[in-house]
Formats: C-alpha cells, sequence, structure tokens
C-alpha cells in the first residue's frame, strides 16, 4: 500500500514531470543565477544611496519612490531571470 505522499508525487510526476538537466544546462543557470544576483545587487546599491540622501535630508516621498523603484526593478529582474532560465530548461538557449 503506498502512501498519500507517494501517491501525491505519482500524480505531479504524471502533470508535469520531472526534468533531466545536462552539466550545461546547469552551468548555464548557475551562471544566469550569478549575473542576475549581481544585477539586483546593483541597483540596490544605488538606490539606497538615493534613499540615505533623501532620508537625511527628511524627504520622504523621494525616500518612498526610491523604494518603490528598487521593489520595481527587483521584480522585473526576478521575471527576466525566470523566463532566461525556462529557456535554458526547454532547451532554448
Amino acid at each position: 500500500m503506498k502512501s498519500a505522499y507517494e501517491l501525491a508525487m505519482e500524480r505531479l510526476n504524471k502533470t508535469s514531470p520531472t526534468l533531466k538537466l545536462t552539466a550545461g544546462q546547469k552551468k548555464q543557470l548557475a551562471e544566469l543565477d550569478s549575473r542576475y544576483a549581481a544585477k539586483i545587487a546593483e541597483r540596490e546599491i544605488a538606490l539606497r544611496g538615493e534613499m540615505d540622501k533623501a532620508a537625511e535630508a527628511g524627504d520622504a516621498e523621494k525616500m518612498e519612490q526610491a523604494r518603490q523603484q528598487l521593489s520595481d526593478e527587483r521584480k522585473k529582474l526576478q521575471n527576466e531571470l525566470e523566463e532566461k532560465k525556462e529557456k535554458v530548461r526547454q532547451g532554448k538557449a
């Protein structure tokens, strides 16, 4: 008799089977992760500088704008990363 976990895993594999990645694909995925982590860090550093200046000046509006811009850019870069990673997983890159 199978456990509930085993039955759930069988159903999951039927609907979306796991992909076996090649060493090259794994390397590409790691490079993408590294590249996008650097891009995100770069934007955080630049925008944190703006937030610090706004905080020193007491400009809450500019500080909130910089915070929102950072959030938006982080989401955009994460979405780009996921799209590129999916292409690699599908073998299209």
